[in-house]
């Protein structure tokens, strides 16, 4: 079954909805069902989106992907200082 990504903005509306559910009265694995994820996918928004605004889960992905954009740019000036060193010692 194909995985499907959920925008911040849907992951907040959704978690909304299943936390009003939860407080009807429904179960977790209930709530998690009407809103079409797993009770595992409700648990692990629940404590990466937590009490965030909306604005606020858009910015904490735009800062993931920074940083992982970032950490790949380090990996890569590490590597080419890797074999310039390594270059460089050869000539001597």
């Amino acid at each position: 079954m194909a995985r499907k990504r959920h925008a911040p903005d849907q992951v907040i509306n959704k978690r909304r909805e299943a936390e009003v559910a939860v407080a009807e009265g429904s179960t977790v694995a209930e709530a998690a069902r009407r809103i079409g994820v797993t009770e595992q996918t409700f648990y692990r928004w629940r404590s990466e989106y937590g009490g965030l605004r909306l604005d606020q889960a858009r910015r904490l992905k735009r800062l993931e992907l920074e940083n992982s954009r970032l950490k790949r740019a380090a990996a890569e000036l590490t590597l080419d200082n890797q074999i310039l060193r390594e270059a460089s010692e050869r000539s001597f």
